[in-house]
């Protein structure tokens, strides 16, 4: 039993990733229906620019605050300057997700260039060498707050999308773009700020992962493979999806880690998902999409 609550904790604080990742993708996918490919390299980037500010010795706090508006600045510029003027020019969905995978290689072009391709360590205020105990279960700090801030920043996004007017704004321009526009509300902007969130949500995601890594242009591929697997699980257009679809794929990988091998651990996080997809193939919580032509 001591021995389950340990990896049922440990599978909480990697699906915490997980499900910020996941979220950053599905806020996209539910209001564009646009698949962010470059969602791993602006989170790299973000996470880069504040390895970047860390070496002018400014104050981790605001190093953090800073690396995460950027990666937003990047996703908002990103809609603003190409997605727009390629929907000007009757752009299809395929097409901008491959616009999505221009600036990924993009991205991983400039990281590399003014970053690197040597594995750095990452300095951070919380250790993954301090632990706590709790009964039999022994966490560490980073961990910890890899929890707690994945529990925080889920819980501010559902009071953001459900109890405020620019939720509401979100929510409207996602089920109904040509309804929400005749309503008045700036859908542009409303569709930039989505990008933004959810840019910052894999910023955030990156920032907590990369002292446990070795920091390279590539630290975030799987992550990010990860998290569009969990939204793919708990629905791509649903947010509560996406967060249960983390934590089911984070506590699966750390079961099958601790009881049968590490090798196969994603395996078995990939098996689940067919059979999920095999009974519900809009996700966990997902809803089918219909759109009427």
């Amino acid at each position: 039993m001591s021995n389950f609550l340990q990896y049922l904790v440990s599978g909480l604080s990697t699906g915490a990733i997980y499900a910020l990742v996941a979220l950053g993708l599905a806020l996209i996918y539910r209001s564009t229906r646009i698949l962010n490919f470059a969602h791993g390299d602006i989170t790299t980037a973000g996470t880069f620019f504040a390895f970047m500010l860390i070496g002018f010795e400014l104050p981790f706090a605001v190093t953090f605050v800073l690396a995460l508006l950027f990666g937003a600045g990047l996703a908002m510029a990103f809609y603003f300057c190409v997605l727009i003027p390629a929907q000007r020019r009757e752009a299809n969905q395929l097409s901008q997700i491959i616009l999505t995978l221009g600036l990924g290689l993009i991205l991983q072009g400039l990281v590399a260039y003014f970053g690197g391709t040597e594995p750095q360590s990452f300095p951070f205020p919380l250790s993954d060498i301090t632990t706590y105990t709790f009964g039999t279960v022994v966490i560490s700090q980073l961990s910890l707050g890899t929890i707690g801030v994945g529990l925080l920043v889920c819980l501010l996004l559902y009071l953001l999308v459900q109890k405020t007017r620019i939720g509401l704004a979100m929510r409207g321009t996602s089920e109904n773009l040509p309804a929400a526009q005749t309503m008045g509300i700036p859908t542009r902007q409303i569709l930039a700020l989505s990008w933004g969130l959810a840019a910052l949500l894999g910023v955030l995601a990156g920032l907590f992962l990369a002292p446990t890594f070795l920091l390279d242009p590539f630290f975030m591929l799987e992550p990010f493979l990860k998290g569009f697997a969990a939204a793919i699980l708990g629905g791509l257009n649903s947010l509560p999806g996406a967060i249960v679809g983390g934590i089911i794929l984070g506590i699966s990988e750390s079961l099958a880690g601790g009881y049968i091998s590490v090798a196969f651990k994603n395996t078995l996080a990939f098996l689940i998902i067919i059979l999920v997809l095999l009974v519900r193939p809009e996700g966990l919580l997902g809803k089918e999409f219909k759109e009427r032509v």
